[in-house]
C-alpha cells in the first residue's frame, strides 16, 4: 500500500458498523479520484528485496501498484491484490504499458473474505491498514502460511503520523513486538530477522518532506 494513504489501526478495529461493501466503496472512490497508476516503491520493501534472488511475491493491498511494478521489474513474479477494482485494473493496464504484464497478476480481493491462491517466497504488507474493521492478524497469519520454506513475511507499519496523512487522529501505533505477539507465529517454525523502528525522510504527495518512523517486522519461515 502507498505509505501516504493509510494509517494504522489496531487489529479488528475501525468502523465496526461498516460492511465490506462500505470498505470497497470507500477505496473505489479513493482510487477513482486519482488520475494515474503507479507510484514509488516503498523504501523498506526495496531495501529488503533488492539483495534477494527473485521468486514469487505477494503484495497485500497493492494500491497504486508502485511496489508490484518495482518487484516485477526486478524479475519477481508478483501477485498483487486490493479491495478496489479500479486499483487492480489500473495496475494491470500499467503493467501492460510497461511490458511486464507477464510478471504481474492483479486480483481483486476483500482479504477479510478471500485470499489469493499460490505459494510465495516473499509476502509484503506495506502499511496494511484501513479505517474499516479488518481481521488483520488473521490475514497476516494466512499470508504467513502461504510462504514456502525460507520465505519472508515483511510487515511495515506507520510508527508516526505524517503531516500529509489524511487522518491526523492516529495515536495508536503498535510496536513491532506488539504486532509479533498478536501474530503468535510458532518460533519453532519462524524466526524474526528484524524488529525495529527506523526513522527516514519521507516525501508526501505534494512534494513536502518530513521525518517519519516506520515499524518494521520481518519473519522467515525456517520449517514448513
Amino acid at each position: 500500500m502507498d505509505s501516504t494513504r493509510r494509517r494504522p489501526t489496531p487489529d479488528a478495529t475501525g468502523d465496526q458498523g461498516a460492511t465490506s461493501e462500505d470498505a470497497a466503496l470507500f477505496w473505489e472512490r479513493h482510487y477513482r479520484s486519482q488520475r494515474t497508476a503507479g507510484g514509488r516503491v516503498n523504501p523498506l520493501l526495496a531495501e529488503t528485496a533488492a539483495p534477494l534472488r527473485p521468486g514469487a511475491a505477494l503484495d497485500l493491498g497493492c494500491g497504486a501498484g508502485g511496489d508490484a511494478v518495482w518487484l516485477a521489474q526486478q524479475g519477481w513474479q508478483v501477485t498483487a491484490v486490493d479491495i478496489s477494482a479500479t486499483a487492480v485494473e489500473r495496475l494491470r493496464e500499467h503493467a501492460r504499458d510497461l511490458g511486464i504484464l507477464d510478471r504481474v497478476t492483479a486480483e481483486q480481493h476483500d482479504l477479510a473474505r478471500s485470499f489469493p491462491a499460490g505459494r510465495f517466497d516473499l509476502v509484503s504488507a506495506q502499511y496494511f491498514h484501513t479505517p474499516f474493521a479488518l481481521p488483520r492478524s488473521h490475514v497476516l497469519r494466512t499470508a504467513a502460511r502461504s510462504l514456502r520454506p525460507g520465505g519472508l513475511l515483511l510487515i511495515v507499519d506507520h510508527g508516526s503520523t505524517a503531516p500529509w496523512s489524511w487522518n491526523q487522529d492516529a495515536d495508536n501505533h503498535p510496536t513491532p513486538a506488539e504486532i509479533a505477539a498478536e501474530l503468535d507465529l510458532d518460533p519453532a517454525h519462524w524466526s524474526v530477522l528484524r524488529a525495529d523502528m527506523p526513522r527516514r525522510q519521507a516525501t508526501g504527495p505534494a512534494g513536502e518532506t518530513a521525518t517519519v518512523i516506520d515499524n518494521v517486522l520481518l519473519f522467515r519461515l525456517t520449517a514448513g
